[in-house]
């Protein structure tokens, strides 16, 4: 098996030499130009103009979907350029936009003829509202808002219309400004709250609880005294405010000629689709320097959404994923660097805010973090971690065999995370045998669980895993079908075919299932999706899996703007330029992989998925393939297995507590307002939080406490679930289908 695989890697890497390499580039577009007088950066260069044709060229002719840049895609270039600089519509007027109207359709045809003068108009008339808002909310606090009055603020303004007019953009402000104060204000009750609640004596407790929270505070106390910084003496609210504005102002005023045609470019490439965009050469430098895994940060991968940076995912083995309190869905509104005041991050791109959380390795980084489970109303905390470099390891596959018990008989139950489809390309293309690939990692792991006795049945938990290299789906797959076709790839110059090529060998072939959630994306998705189709095993999950079924590659626009006059770092292009296809003919595009077995999850209640992201491109189908499948009677199995399963999740005290924690979270994010009075919103913040802390000690009370510490681990509902069904499985299989039917 080792040698067969080392083979097939080998084999991909010759054939990779002629693909697309990625390079990096330092320099900032205007570098050639460091002798010559400063230039108006609200006017193009002919650099830029360069620039603009060489990328209109590429996006109407390389990208998967073949569309010229016409008067539709300039429509919406308009609409969305406006919306990335100003995403929650609090700074343009109706007026504004109007005036710019009468361009509207001819913008596809200006880039094509390298004219971006619009972009640097629009962004000019931006700064000087920015210059505005300032000036009017410094005014506006000297008066001293009035926190009292029974008004709501809308938060989530990127659907509202634009505001008609000033008056009508300055009672925006004042309502922003009021609800800027009110989240500080409630930071600082709720510190207070905190230290009011860790200085009351504590009531007598059985002698195990006591133990259990000493152990708990000295826990609490270790991880502060680890992550504490050093912050400078308070100030008030109105101060606080004035210098995020003032921060927020100056971000955008000191942005450079290029970052502006960045944001312009790449509100045109993402028309087409979320994945693709224009990168300077300073992005295209932090690309590559992420797809390196040398990046010194907190390990969290980050969005923009409405003004908001959000956390769309934690890193395996990261910083954060090892502290424990970020979580997806979460959004940072402030970064500080250590004895530093926090500087404010709405409206920031989130290559900016990047640059805020890197630092250098072991130093600490402060986060004000809006809770995503609380919707609207979260009340702003502060998270402060020590940037680290992934921990590799904690990104490998690992593995236990756990024992299960079903019907008097012990059954053993291996279980193998995969954080990611990860491979040494460098070494392998040394011609190191010892090379590090996710499948190699896998087969050591079965090798280990069957060593001194056999597999009752195997889990691959795939939950966050949000892909990788696509030759690893491939070859994982066939460690567990005997040949035959894994996935199809789509591009403008036809249809190519993954298949397991290693001579029809199985390494395990008992019963299998597959682990799923919203998270899980891309290669991921070809994996689970190649085992679905050929009824090779179960997948259970979220109701699907995250949808991304396409491929980008980078182009370097220096080989195509060298040809028209360009003679300095001119960055690069991401662009999709394939898709995915299961070998049953339907895309994983959008609609992802949908689990045999269903189970209730917060993310479901996210916005998370690629149906959630604008311009998404469509799901899709193609002509399916010829294939064996392994296991004839595993759909038959399916709905009895599925039928048992929601009978014991009906009937679990957890999943019952769990399903009440749902239902809660959604009706928090339903919640499009929030209140302009203080007090109202302080008692509902309290409200929540004895909610919140009731639902967690009705938790632990149903876990059950004991001092052991190898029962500390927290439960797993998901994975019990799984190993449940596994073992149902076990027992059914091979068994007549009614007789399984009516077995409990």
């Amino acid at each position: 098996m080792d040698e067969v695989l080392f083979m097939l890697h080998m084999k991909f890497l010759r054939n990779s030499l002629t693909a697309v390499t990625l390079f990096l580039l330092s320099a900032a577009l205007n570098a050639a130009e460091t002798t010559a007088p400063k230039a108006d950066k609200y006017k193009q260069t002919p650099e830029m103009a360069t620039i603009s044709r060489a990328a209109a060229y590429l996006i109407a002719n390389s990208h998967f979907n073949q569309q010229q840049l016409n008067e539709k895609i300039s429509s919406q270039l308009f609409d969305d350029y406006f919306k990335a600089l100003d995403p929650t519509r609090m700074f343009f007027t109706a007026e504004d936009i109007k005036s710019f109207e009468p361009q509207k359709k001819q913008l596809g045809t200006q880039i094509r003829m390298g004219n971006v003068q619009f972009a640097f108009d629009v962004f000019k008339l931006f700064v000087k509202r920015l210059e505005e808002y300032e000036k009017f909310t410094a005014e506006y606090l000297k008066k001293k808002p009035d926190l009292t009055a029974n008004e709501e603020f809308d938060v989530n303004r990127s659907k509202a219309p634009w505001a008609a007019n000033r008056a009508e953009l300055e009672q925006l402000w004042i309502k922003k400004t009021k609800n800027d104060l009110i989240l500080l204000n409630l930071m600082e009750l709720a510190k207070k709250e905190d230290a009011k609640k860790a200085a009351k004596p504590e009531k007598a407790v059985a002698g195990k609880d006591r133990t259990q929270k000493k152990d708990a505070k000295a826990a609490g106390e270790s991880v502060a005294a680890k992550t504490a910084v050093k912050l400078p003496p308070p100030s008030t609210p109105e101060e606080r405010t004035l210098k995020r504005v003032d921060q927020f102002v100056q971000f955008y005023k000191n942005m450079e000629a290029v970052d502006i045609l960045e944001v312009y470019l790449s509100s045109l490439t993402r028309i087409y689709d979320p994945h693709s965009e224009y990168m300077s050469p300073r992005t295209e430098e932090d690309f590559n320097i992420g797809m390196k895994l040398s990046l010194v940060g907190i390990g969290a991968l980050l969005t923009n959404e409405d003004g908001y940076t959000k956390i769309v995912k934690i890193i395996p083995g990261g910083p954060a994923d090892v502290d424990g309190r970020l979580k997806a869905e979460d959004k940072i509104i402030a970064v500080a660097q250590e004895n530093s005041d926090p500087v404010d991050i709405l409206d920031m791109p989130v290559s900016k805010v990047v640059e805020h959380i890197r630092g250098k390795e072991n130093t600490k980084v402060s986060l004000t973090v809006l809770d995503g489970s609380k919707g609207a109303g979260a009340v702003p905390t502060v998270i402060t971690l020590k940037r680290e470099k992934v921990r590799l390891k904690e990104s490998e596959a690992s593995g236990k065999v756990h024992e299960i018990t079903q019907n008097g008989k012990k059954l053993r139950i291996g279980v193998i995370t995969l954080p990611s489809f990860y491979i040494d390309f460098e070494a392998a293309w040394r011609g190191d045998r010892n090379y590090k690939s996710s499948t190699r990692d896998v087969v050591n792991l079965i090798r280990e669980f069957t060593a001194k006795a056999p597999l009752d049945g195997l889990v691959m938990d795939l939950r966050s895993n949000g892909g990788g290299s696509l030759l690893e789906a491939v070859t994982l797959t066939g460690l567990f079908i005997k040949d035959g076709p894994v996935v199809q790839v789509k591009d403008i110059k036809g249809k190519s075919v993954d298949e397991d090529n290693d001579g029809g060998k199985i390494l395990y072939g008992g019963p299998l299932a597959v682990l799923t959630n919203r998270f899980s994306a891309s290669a991921t998705e070809i994996f689970a999706g190649a085992i679905k189709d050929h009824q090779r095993g179960i997948i259970l999950g979220d109701s699907k899996t995250h949808g991304k079924g396409t491929v980008q590659r980078v182009i370097e626009l220096e080989k195509y703007t060298a040809f028209l006059g360009a003679k300095i770092p001119v960055g690069s292009i991401k662009l999709t330029s394939a898709k995915f296809y299961r070998i049953n003919g339907e895309s994983t595009q959008l609609k992802g992989v949908t689990p045999d077995i269903v189970y209730p999850s917060f993310s479901d209640t996210m916005d998370i998925g690629e149906e959630k992201l604008p311009h998404a491109m469509a799901w899709d189908t193609i002509q399916p393939l010829n294939y064996n499948v392994f296991d004839p009677n595993l759909p038959a199995l399916i709905p009895v297995l599925k039928e048992r399963s929601e009978h014991r999740i009906r009937n679990n005290p957890e999943f019952t507590l769990l399903k009440k924690d749902i239902e809660a979270f959604r009706k928090i994010r339903d919640r499009k307002t929030v209140s302009l009075n203080l007090e109202k919103r302080w008692q509902e913040y309290l409200s929540e939080k004895k909610l919140h802390d009731e639902q967690e000690k009705l938790m632990r009370l149903d876990m059950g406490s004991n001092s052991d510490a190898s029962k500390k681990e927290i439960k797993d509902l998901y994975l019990d679930e799984t190993l449940n069904v596994v073992a149902d499985y076990i027992s059914m299989n091979g068994k007549p289908v009614n007789a399984m039917a009516t077995a409990k």
